[in-house]
């Protein structure tokens, strides 16, 4: 054995030979270094020597090896897994574990517990340490029957207020299920058909002014705003459909085509489709000279339901054949037909939230809310009212609905989608709820009854908060008449 002041010397006078840092859990046997030029040989020596290293002088290798034993696992709730007798770390370990706790729960016999684990706080470290959910690990979201996780609070119902913020008086408004008599522009102004006229009430300034009157020998039978600006049009008893522009109270043009009265009418930009009792669908080109531009036929009874859907690339009809139909831009005959009614189908609304969903109500027999997709031709949920569904109008602000309802028990329900709860029923028309119309806010609605009254209710939140009340005649209240 050699003399340690001896290797002393021999070490300084090669002062350019690296040392090596060698794993103590490997032996020294594990290195043969008998065919290597002298000076590795000399380094060898001087490993298997009696050398002893200087306790205040740590020396590190060449490479940066991360130690796990400094890593803080139960920052991650996973625990630090031991390392294989290959040398290799089983990484599937941590992620079985995840996978486990994720599924089943963190409490399974199975998972390991790190958290009485000592603290070790690492060197690099982004934020204080705090105890994590599981749920921003997980990939499946929330869980209720997930045991062990703390979910956030749920939320108070929403409370809708139960009487009506205003009330109109509508003189001679009919009690005729068929007809559409109430719609609400763009530009807040309220169109209501009263007889043989037509009264606009502008809902920033209460003012009435009377658009139109058609004479003794016709009447109203339907209103309809276009999308933008000022046209209204107006479906009579001749069958007839007439073009107003309610900012000079002026009518624009007059298109006959329907042999019997038109009950139903719905925009898509400049094209106006309308049915009538005699059970066809005209579809209208306003900018056109022609009365129509294509007839739309399958119905066997009067059309008194129609709707475009939000992207203007689907027409929905109702009949009193208790028939719901889907029609595309271009066809004449339905390309979806839906059966399931078995009374007559008014209440008709597309989901703005969801394409291709779509909502219909039918009358007294049936008293059903229907669901249905039309992009994948699919009936997805029934929901029994109890009574004769009249309209249904979705919120642009929230998943939600308004069904108004007649025979037997005349009341607004408000529903939540897709669990359709009821947030609301409210009451106070003594007659069937034949007429809805939703604000431009989408806050409020407006409903008419064969009571001869037009009704106003809050019953949506406002896009930026649900407790903010709508400013559409909000602080009017008191009753009045519209004509």
């Amino acid at each position: 054995m050699d003399d340690p002041t001896l290797s002393n010397q021999r070490n300084q006078s090669v002062p350019s030979t690296p040392s090596l840092n060698v794993p103590t859990t490997m032996s020294d046997s594990s290195f043969h270094l008998e065919n290597l030029p002298s000076r590795t040989m000399h380094i060898n020596r001087m490993i298997n020597s009696s050398y002893n290293r200087s306790p205040s002088r740590t020396i590190y290798s060449d490479r940066f090896i991360p130690s796990r034993s400094g890593s803080n696992f139960a920052l991650f709730d996973i625990s630090n897994s031991p390392t294989s007798t290959e040398g290799k770390e089983d990484g599937s370990g941590t992620y079985n574990s995840l996978l486990r706790a994720a599924l089943f729960g963190p409490d399974t016999p199975d998972k390991k517990d790190s958290l009485d684990a000592p603290a070790c706080r690492n060197i690099f470290r982004y934020k204080t340490e705090t105890k994590r959910s599981l749920h921003s690990l997980s990939p499946f979201g929330l869980d209720d029957s997930v045991p062990g996780i703390s979910h956030s609070p749920v939320k108070a119902p929403r409370k809708v207020p139960r009487s009506p913020y205003k009330v109109l008086d509508a003189p001679a408004l009919q009690d005729d299920f068929y007809l559409n008599l109430v719609d609400w522009s763009s530009n807040n102004v309220l169109a209501v058909g009263l007889g043989n006229c037509v009264y606009l009430w502008n809902a920033c300034s209460s003012k009435v002014t009377k658009l139109c009157d058609l004479g003794i020998d016709d009447s109203v039978c339907s209103v309809s705003w276009a999308q933008r600006g000022t046209h209204l049009a107006v479906g009579t008893s001749d069958g007839e459909v007439e073009i107003w522009d309610a900012s000079r109270c002026q009518r624009v043009r007059t298109m006959e085509g329907h042999r019997l009265r038109v009950g139903a009418l719905a925009w898509s930009s400049s094209l106006l489709s309308s049915g009538s009792r005699d059970k066809s669908i005209l579809q209208r080109d306003i900018r056109a000279p022609d009365d129509f531009a294509s007839k739309l036929s399958g119905h066997k009874s009067e059309v008194c339901g129609l709707k475009w859907s939000y992207d203007n690339r689907e027409l929905a009809s109702g009949g009193n054949d208790n028939k719901l139909f889907v029609w595309n831009q271009l066809s004449t005959q339905p390309v979806l037909k839906y059966c399931e009614h078995t009374a007559a189908v008014k209440a008709i609304a597309w989901s703005p939230h969801l394409h291709g969903l779509l909502a219909s109500g039918g009358g007294t027999a049936d008293r059903c809310i229907r669901f249905w997709n039309t992009t994948t031709n699919t009936h997805l949920s029934c929901m029994d009212t109890g009574s004769q569904v009249c309209n249904l109008v979705w919120s642009k602000n929230v998943n939600e609905l308004v069904s108004t309802h007649g025979y037997s028990q005349n009341q607004i329900i408000v529903w939540r989608y897709p669990t359709m709860s009821k947030l609301a029923t409210l009451t106070g028309h003594t007659y069937r709820v034949l007429y809805l119309a939703i604000s431009p806010d989408g806050q409020t609605i407006v409903t008419g009854a064969g009571d001869e009254t037009l009704r106003f209710w809050n019953v949506f939140p406002s896009p930026k908060s649900q407790n903010t009340d709508s400013e559409i005649g909000a602080s009017s209240f008191g009753r009045t008449t519209i004509r």
